[in-house]
């Protein structure tokens, strides 16, 4: 490229806002947010600030946001920081704004559509090469360049070093695969244990317990992961333990208090259309689809617990914990190591 790089963010969220503050560092980047929003927009250009989302933080000056997407034409890489359950639809909408060279990003962590993951779903529609970057990542901490750690994971390595050549000297911590089947399954298995650790935590404030528990979780996820045709070492990426840990183990995380709420006995149909549940979706895909294409007998998983939790109108969530510890443990020869 003998033009400086240009990185486009869909989205004017948290997560754009933050890797796009981190990316403005690099003066040799151009970087722009696109936005849908008029109020954050203006905030953005006029006064330097992402008022819905992180009013009390200057971003960087160079910071362009707009509405206008004939702008992705000329992007050389276009990160998606919207939901999961709207990126497909979005591409297909706009699919003939974006540069046919550019790199595309996946951030977001659920399905596409049906039980199909996000790459998947945009290499049926254009032939840019996606790439899924994926880590245990606050958004909150990521803009006040605390160090974290991201997955980049394509079919080819060929990406890697220009990942590497983005986020030198930044604050931000890569490491690689091929893995994108695994990458996608690990980001998305992680909010249904992430749940499953809330609903324990909300029952018993006990280490002991908690520890058993993630355990258990963290054997169910490579299971899973080599039965959908992923590489149980992704389970050693940031993408993997390092997301689940942080999702299954800190307040702040929406599946996680999703968790706590169920536990508590206080979720309602109120509480499920605000908050974005993209563990209660997974649940039931992978348990009503996928597990069922694959014949995988999930009565012997934990996430079957959680299905009957969120199906189950009479169930008694009383008994959550105890029938989680009645359900077998994934025995090692099912693994196939690697």
């Amino acid at each position: 490229m003998n033009h400086p790089i240009k990185i486009s963010f869909i989205g004017s969220g948290a997560i754009s806002t933050s890797f796009a503050q981190i990316l403005s560092q690099r003066e040799k980047f151009l970087v722009e947010i696109i936005s849908i929003e008029k109020e954050v927009i203006n905030s953005i250009n006029q006064e330097h600030i992402n008022k819905k989302y992180f009013p009390t933080v200057p971003l960087h000056p160079d910071i362009l946001a707009t509405d206008d997407l004939s702008s992705l034409k000329n992007a050389d890489l276009i990160f998606f920081g919207i939901p999961s359950t709207v990126i497909v639809n979005y591409v297909e909408k706009n699919m003939q704004y974006i540069n046919p060279k550019a790199i595309l990003v996946n951030m977001a962590k659920g399905f596409g559509k049906e039980d199909s993951t996000i790459p998947e779903c945009i290499e049926r529609i254009i032939p840019n090469p996606v790439v899924c970057f994926k880590g245990p990542s606050f958004a909150r901490e990521i803009i006040n360049q605390v160090p974290t750690g991201m997955t980049v994971s394509a079919r080819s390595s060929k990406y890697n070093e220009i990942f590497t050549k983005l986020f030198d000297k930044t604050s931000i911590y890569l490491d690689f695969n091929t893995d994108v089947v695994g990458t996608e399954l690990s980001s998305i298995l992680k909010n249904i244990y992430a749940i499953i650790m809330g609903i324990v935590d909300a029952h018993y404030d006990s280490p002991n317990l908690r520890s058993l528990i993630l355990t258990r979780s963290i054997n169910e996820i490579r299971y899973l992961l080599s039965r959908f045709g992923g590489k149980e070492k992704t389970i050693f990426n940031y993408c993997g333990f390092g997301d689940f840990s942080l999702t299954a183990l800190n307040d702040m995380s929406r599946n996680r208090t999703l968790g706590l709420l169920i536990g508590k006995g206080f979720f309602t149909d109120y509480i499920s259309e605000q908050v974005v549940l993209e563990g209660r979706i997974a649940t039931n895909i992978f348990v009503d689809k996928i597990a069922k294409k694959r014949n995988i007998r999930t009565k012997e998983l934990m996430l079957k617990e959680l299905y009957k939790v969120f199906n189950d109108k009479n169930y008694d969530i009383s008994q959550f914990v105890s029938r989680l510890l009645e359900t077998p443990q994934i025995k090692e020869d099912l693994f196939t190591w690697f």
